[in-house]
């Protein structure tokens, strides 16, 4: 059988058992989220023998550093792990702010200890201790002098729960910084743009948009905003603040409810529209389904999903 290693431990695993859960149930606490090789917080670095699910998940130079998913390898032969070490891997954060814009979305302000260059759209995983998530950012690097997240704390999670008693000067740590699928392409300055989220999935959308506008996007912005109930639309004075200063920006702010009718309702008005997309699975799927149907090519359409806890 083989053999992990960590640290001065070691012991036997059966042949393709998955790294996480051999890790985990021996007692070394590795984070998790997805389990669907998107969200990184399981990140460790391999020697051994392991079969990759995802290999494409992580970049060349950080495979050829050992970095591996937990989650997506299974262990082949004997592995020797080193876990991600937040404090010797990661990078300082303090809080700024934490404050909720809703009963259940909590916006957090941090300042890096260091500058971070990152694009609208990209996400972080952040630590809190031993426990992390990832979060998209819904600030903008050449505009705000902070990074920012929305929360969604709805549901009680070991992060969400941290979260909320965060104050002022608290610290973080920063984990690794991913380029999500989500973007702005200066070369998409005359094309319709349609930017639709669904709860928290809003937030990487927020820095999209205004770095759309801050390029000058000469084209139509449709913003869609999808939430529970009217009290869910966390963004909406902010939004209809930058509608009221760009006439070809336009919001709609939909509820569940009313969801199934304003989806049969959608039209496209051009076949050169790009369309973001961020949120619940289901609701990007929904919403997918019916941009295709309604003419929208498949390459036109980008998509980030926020995965359910596993």
């Amino acid at each position: 059988m083989p053999e992990l290693y960590v640290g001065e431990r070691h012991w036997p695993v059966s042949t393709g058992s998955n790294l996480l859960d051999a890790l985990n149930q021996a007692g070394v606490a590795v984070p998790s989220s997805c389990r669907a090789g998107s969200c990184h917080a399981c990140l460790v670095r391999c020697q051994g023998e392991v079969q990759d699910k995802q290999p494409d998940a992580l970049s060349a130079a950080q495979r050829q550093e050992g970095w591996r998913l937990a989650c997506q390898c299974q262990v082949m032969g004997d592995v020797r792990v080193e876990t991600f070490d937040p404090l010797k891997d990661g990078q300082a954060a303090r809080v700024l702010r934490a404050d909720w814009l809703t009963s259940s979305v909590l916006r957090l302000r941090l300042e890096p200890a260091r500058g971070l260059r990152y694009q609208a759209g990209q996400h972080l995983v952040l630590w809190a201790g031993n426990v992390a998530r990832p979060y998209s950012l819904a600030s903008l690097p050449q505009v705000d002098a902070f990074l920012e997240f929305h929360l969604d704390c709805r549901l009680p999670g070991k992060f969400s729960d941290a979260a909320r008693a965060l104050k002022t000067g608290d610290s973080l740590r920063l984990g690794e910084l991913r380029g999500a699928a989500l973007q702005y392409d200066p070369d998409w300055q005359a094309r319709p743009l349609w930017l639709i989220g669904s709860g928290t999935g809003i937030a990487p959308l927020w820095g999209v948009l205004r770095e759309a506008l801050r390029q000058d996007h000469q084209g139509p912005i449709r913003v869609i905003h999808l939430a529970h109930d009217d009290t869910a639309h966390y963004l909406a004075e902010p939004l209809a603040a930058l509608a009221a200063s760009h006439p070809h920006l336009t919001v709609e702010l939909w509820t569940a409810a009313e969801l199934a009718q304003a989806l049969a309702q959608l039209r496209l008005v051009s076949r050169q529209t790009l369309a973001l997309l961020c949120g619940h699975p289901v609701h990007v799927e929904a919403f997918s389904k019916r941009l295709f149907l309604a003419g929208l090519p498949r390459n036109q359409l980008l998509a980030d999903v926020f995965l359910p806890r596993g």
